[in-house]
């Protein structure tokens, strides 16, 4: 007989030992480097017209976060205001976080300003959490951070609170292991980073520090606020889940080649790229990508630049990547080739794919695959614009809405927003599928072989009995008929006006055809297929 226990052990959350490095009011020290603002000016930076951060020198005239700018300009009355850019905010720390890096490899970057790392393998380093969190502080004064504090807890969010309470601790804090929960106790509740309507409700249940929340019974507190009642609870009694995960760093897929001296032939240049391109088309697939499309940059001896995206309809080789510098160099499409000697070339992807999406089929691609393969090479020898792929425009007349575009180039985006356009007098669908352009000469004739006449008021003469595609050739009996119905382009401009009367055909065998009526003649101008 099993006996069972009293008590069954519940598992303890040991929390990661954590390291943050805050640099404070980074939002307006970023603003300040990028030239956006004058260093040491009040500054207010703005996000959804109210104050998102504020220089230490605006603060001492009393902006704060929070305020609107109206406010905020009473109270200081030279105060700049900008509007806030997260992008700038990352763009200028990111060099810190590479310098992070190469002393302290397995960074996290939590916001722009704030990221954290793993204590153990640091501390066991340099001999210690004080001496890693001294290496830390030294890199970031090297590199223009010099009021940069650091904070070290059980956990990143405690972490993140030892930081920014080091301001008066020589810019260092350490929480010791297990006594995150005493420190995280007399904070106030407006340190969570949850909805300001959150916080709000806590002050109202008198809830005004983290030892007030850590007290309650979490299953309460899951049971009225679900899980961020949980979450809240974990993080003010230092028992979060939470923690660090590394950033990979980005693999560098860009490749680039120096000619020296430059070279002014094209062959030459890309004969020599050609090593380049195959490190390329290597360096993406180890990263298990394939590019879908690739930024070619040309610099020439005079300093010029020459710069064009391409697209593939598929992914880019090797050689694909050579001919499209061939074909940029002279000067294909926009015309992005250079007149002076080429001294460098560089080939970067601009969207790329995970390569598990073009993986071949179980038996190969079969006709599509052939395709792609024939049409890519008679572009390789023939030039990038010798073969085209239609793309549907705008316009009232069918060849007018067929545009031509280089295959594996994406359409004009002035070609899509004058097919979406109404085009009052176009043709409905369905659209015939084989159109004639331009449109030939063609019979339409009546029961007793007379042609059929358009009279000035755009009625037919007579019923159309019988049609013939070839001019002269024996007509075909029609079966049934519609229209005419007129198409008038620019009528106030007489050296630009066009007018055509269209008519749909079905012959005897069962053809359908579109002819229209222009200057007394009829032409074809599509079949129905």
């Amino acid at each position: 007989m099993v006996t069972p226990s009293a008590s069954v052990p519940t598992r303890t959350i040991v929390p990661t030992r954590t390291i943050v490095l805050w640099c404070p009011d980074w939002p307006v020290r970023a603003a300040e480097a990028a030239g956006l603002a004058e260093a040491g000016h009040p500054l207010a930076l703005i996000e959804k017209g109210t104050v998102f951060a504020s220089s230490a020198s605006a603060r001492r005239e009393g902006v704060r976060r929070g305020l609107r700018v109206r406010e905020a300009q009473s109270r200081c009355s030279v105060l700049a205001v900008l509007t806030h850019d997260p992008s700038v905010d990352q763009r200028e720390f990111e060099p810190l976080l590479a310098a992070v890096e190469q002393v302290m490899p397995g960074v996290q970057s939590i916001r722009a300003g704030l990221c954290a790392l793993r204590a153990r393998g640091p501390a066991r380093f340099y001999g210690g959490e004080d001496a890693a969190a001294r290496e830390l502080l030294r890199v970031a004064a090297e590199h223009g951070v010099p009021d940069a504090c650091v904070g070290i807890a059980d956990g990143p969010f405690a972490a993140e609170q030892a930081a920014r309470a080091a301001i008066g601790h020589d810019r260092l804090r350490i929480v010791e292991a297990g006594r995150s929960a005493d420190f995280l106790a007399p904070l106030p509740v407006d340190v969570f980073d949850s909805e300001e309507g959150f916080r709000t409700l806590l002050h109202r249940l008198s809830l005004d520090t983290l030892g007030a929340v850590a007290a309650l019974d979490p299953l309460e507190l899951e049971d009225r606020f679900g899980e961020l009642g949980v979450r809240v609870h974990a993080l003010a009694s230092g028992t979060e889940r939470a923690t660090v995960i590394p950033r990979v760093p980005q693999a560098v897929l860009e490749r680039s080649i120096v000619f020296e001296p430059g070279l002014e032939r094209v062959d030459e240049i890309a004969f020599g790229f050609r090593q380049t391109a195959d490190d390329f088309v290597v360096g993406v697939s180890e990263a298990k990508l394939v590019a879908t499309a690739i930024t070619i940059t040309v610099l020439g001896e005079s300093g010029a630049t020459g710069e064009r995206t391409w697209l593939h309809p598929r992914w880019f080789t090797a050689s694909d990547v050579v001919d499209r510098v061939r074909w940029q160099l002279q000067g294909a499409g926009a015309g992005h080739g250079l007149d002076s000697p080429v001294v460098r070339v560089t080939v970067a992807p601009e969207s790329v794919d995970a390569a598990s999406h073009h993986e071949a089929g179980l038996f190969g691609d079969g006709p599509d695959e052939r395709v792609y393969h024939a049409l890519s090479r008679v572009q390789s020898m023939l030039g990038h614009d010798a073969v085209g792929t239609a793309a549907v425009g705008g316009g009232r007349m069918l060849a007018d809405r067929t545009v031509l575009v280089s295959w594996g180039d994406r359409a004009p985006d002035a070609v899509a927003r004058d097919a979406a356009k109404p085009w009052p007098g176009s043709l409905p669908p369905p659209l015939p599928a084989t159109v004639y352009s331009p449109p030939t000469r063609c019979d339409v004739v009546t029961a007793s072989g007379d042609p059929v006449v358009l009279t000035d008021t755009g009625e037919l003469s007579d019923d159309p009995a019988a049609f013939s595609p070839i001019p002269g050739r024996q007509p075909r009996r029609l079966t049934s008929w519609a229209g005419p119905w007129p198409v008038e382009e620019r009528w106030w401009d007489a050296a630009a006006s066009r007018r055509v009367d269209r008519l749909q055909l079905v012959d005897e065998t069962g053809d359908a055809w579109l002819v229209l009526c222009h200057d007394g003649a009829w032409k074809l101008e599509a079949r129905y297929d």
